[in-house]
């Protein structure tokens, strides 16, 4: 009897055993499905995440800064931080001259605001006083109109650019630009409408109003928080920037030799490492949970081979003693485990799938599993049928004929 005779023979019988013994065969498959499907369900939502949060940075830009009062990853105590010193609109040329790689520079002040037109109203928009610098440090592109000119920051016009949603609701089929719309009660002409750009870190920034910061100070007062935009002509120079950014901070405040800063320079990389750091940990976790039950798996595996060994110990000798060789009793077994183990990876796999499927179509994630890790997950659970096989299908193919023909 050649190898090939062997191997069909071993996987004929191992086929045949499997649908005699339906229920033994359906629980070992869904423990091993179990593991493929929570390792794949929680790789495809990580990788969904990844995919929301590089698009979030791109919106932000990675050549762009800002400075504020308040750092974006906060590992100190939030009063600290809110008890600084407000930044001030003196600020904006010495931070524009801070470097020759700074391309712009935009002063930036919010509230929330009612926002109304004719009988149409929307609560509590985010209202930002900003110049025309904003439309570099946020790569603004518009839809209709224009964005804010020197000239409305210089006389102080009554004029606003309009965030693509508002657009929408306060203008069904009418081209917003030029009409005149309530800010807090107070009227401004519509100058643009700025091209629709979704969520950026959870914020709707379509659902925004922008006007020229000194139209906005005149209007809601004085006392706002400052938050300064900072564009970079090329993101290699970002870091250099910083370096020149924070000297020029400490001077302009006064800020003593030794004392720390009291401002925050934020760079997108920043986010970017915190999440780094987050999804690590999301995969460790979603490796070790699945790898844990893929573990108990096999060790089912293992336990129902040996049930199954045990039982069949007459069959065994019979066969034995019928001339079956040694590894054709060891590929039987070890076809029963990877069958099983790898069918269970395939059902684990559509699920895990499946879960992502839903999560991507319910929520804004682009949850989504990757071909190469459906095919890991079915080669590995059929890997791990055959590891947790072996000593079942040695127990099996060791058994002495004599004493097999025996077994009651």
């Amino acid at each position: 009897m050649n190898f090939r005779v062997d191997v069909w023979e071993g996987a004929r019988i191992a086929l045949t055993s499997l649908r005699s013994n339906r229920l033994r065969t359906v629980l070992t498959t869904v423990g091993i499905g179990v593991g493929v499907c929570t390792l794949l369900a929680i790789v495809g939502i990580i990788q969904g995440l990844n995919s929301s949060f590089a698009d979030q940075l791109n919106k932000i830009g990675s050549n762009t800064l800002q400075v504020s009062k308040f750092p974006w990853v906060m590992n100190g105590d939030w009063w600290a931080y809110r008890n600084r010193k407000a930044l001030s609109l003196d600020l904006v040329e010495p931070l524009r001259n801070a470097s020759e790689h700074v391309v712009a520079v935009a002063p930036m002040m919010f509230i929330n605001a009612e926002v109304a037109f004719q009988n149409r109203k929307l609560a509590s928009v985010q209202t930002m006083g900003t110049s025309p610098d904003y439309a570099m440090t946020s790569s603004v592109e518009m839809a209709q109109g224009r964005f804010l000119t020197e000239a409305d920051v210089d006389n102080r016009s009554s004029v606003a650019v309009i965030g693509a949603e508002i657009g929408k609701v306060l203008f069904p089929g009418i081209n917003p630009v030029g009409h005149r719309i309530l800010v807090d009660r107070r009227p401004y002409r519509v100058a643009g409408v700025i091209v629709e750009r979704g969520t950026v870190l959870g914020q709707n920034v379509d659902l925004v109003v922008m006007l020229p910061y000194p139209a906005f100070q005149g209007h809601f007062g004085t006392q706002r928080d400052v938050v300064m935009a900072l564009a970079v002509d090329q993101q290699e120079n970002v870091p250099r920037v910083q370096d020149r950014l924070t000297e020029t901070l400490r001077r302009e405040r006064n800020t003593k030799p030794g004392a720390p800063d009291d401002f925050a320079i934020n760079r997108p990389d920043q986010l970017a490492n915190m999440y780094k750091q987050l999804t690590g940990a999301l995969y460790g976790a979603a490796t070790g949970v699945g790898l844990i039950t893929l573990l108990v798996g096999g060790i089912g595996i293992m336990n129902i081979m040996l049930v199954s060994v045990r039982e069949r110990t007459r069959e065994i000798g019979v066969r034995r003693a019928l001339g079956a060789r040694k590894r054709t009793i060891i590929f039987q077994f070890l076809m029963e485990a990877a069958s099983v183990s790898a069918v269970g990876g395939a059902l684990g796999t559509a699920v895990g799938m499946a879960i992502a499927w839903l999560v991507n179509f319910l929520t804004p994630l682009a949850a989504a599993v990757q071909p190469m890790t459906v095919v890991l997950g079915v080669s590995f659970s059929a890997v791990v049928g055959l590891l947790f096989g072996i000593w079942p299908a040695a127990r099996a193919a060791n058994l002495d004929p004599v004493e097999a023909l025996r077994h009651d």
